[in-house]
């Protein structure tokens, strides 16, 4: 295993009893974490995955990408196969490869609170525009702007998009994307939580003003922690990475857990470690380092 004296400790506190348990879990984000720029996965990257899964390590993809873009990692996973989708609304099966996947869990968002949720942060947030995930499809508002690489199934005002008699009522909702053409992520971020409340839970990914709008306590943390749970596997047992404040939860709930070099600055706060950048291989950094204190 290579050396590389870029990445640091702990940067909070000093090693306590959860860095010297060994790791049975590793919980990775994928965009601004495991893949690079170009949303490729590096050879070195593969490789860490490849050994710790060998080693009898369980990685998990833990991401607010849906299902159906999770072709960037198919080639990717071993053993389980699982993947948690949609900052932790869905549990995916990855074996079947793009565009065979199965839903294995669903932890929707209620439509009364989706359209709560809408109603109110229209009311705090004029402007705002939305866009409504679900298990197989995505629809958004007329003036949502082209920020994904798809074409929406139906173009229509949010509320008809999540009223009871909806063409896709049948459909679990998985989140709500809210965008806002003029406000600070950050501070849309806070409004947002303020405005909605406990109806959902609303985090961000993207560097632009796009919220993440998920059902009450759906996040990327609480999924991982049921799924670790069905496997007698504790928190002090994971170690994860992220860049972005949807992985805060997740960082602060794992044993140990990593900020990206490039990561946003509450992730660097709640983590508690740092590794470099994702350009520069940082989960497979930490990784091959963990598999290093095995031996």
């Amino acid at each position: 295993m290579r050396d590389n004296g870029r990445v640091t400790s702990a940067t909070r506190q000093p090693e306590t009893q959860a860095a010297a348990t060994p790791v049975r879990l590793i919980a990775t984000d994928l965009d601004g974490t495991l893949l690079r720029d170009d949303k490729s996965v590096s050879p070195r990257t593969v490789a860490a995955l490849a050994a710790a899964e060998e080693a009898g390590v369980e990685v998990f993809f833990v991401t607010g990408r849906p299902a159906r873009w999770m072709d960037v990692v198919s080639d990717h996973v071993h053993g389980h196969g699982l993947a948690i989708c949609g900052n932790g609304a869905a549990v995916v099966d990855l074996h079947g490869g793009p565009g065979a996947h199965r839903f294995v869990k669903v932890r929707e968002l209620p439509r009364k609170n989706a359209l709560d949720a809408v109603r109110l942060l229209r009311d705090a947030a004029p402007g705002t525009v939305y866009a409504v995930e679900q298990t197989f499809g995505f629809n958004q508002e007329p003036a949502y702007p082209k920020l994904h690489m798809e074409v929406p199934d139906i173009l229509a005002p949010a509320e008809e998009l999540l009223a009871p008699g909806s063409p896709t009522a049948g459909e679990p909702v998985l989140k709500i994307l809210a965008y806002h053409p003029d406000l600070d992520p950050d501070a849309f971020l806070t409004l947002a939580r303020i405005a909605i409340g406990d109806r959902a839970n609303v985090t961000r990914s993207s560097p632009s003003a796009l919220l993440e709008i998920s059902g009450p306590g759906v996040s990327k943390a609480s999924t991982l922690a049921l799924c670790c749970a069905e496997r007698g596997i504790s928190h002090e047992e994971v170690v994860a990475f992220g860049d972005m404040p949807n992985d805060v939860e997740m960082l602060t709930w794992a044993g140990r857990s990593y900020a990206m070099g490039n990561a946003h600055a509450d992730v660097i706060a709640a983590a508690s470690g740092r590794t470099v950048a994702n350009n520069d291989d940082g989960v497979a950094v930490v990784i091959e380092r963990l598999l290093d204190e095995r031996r």
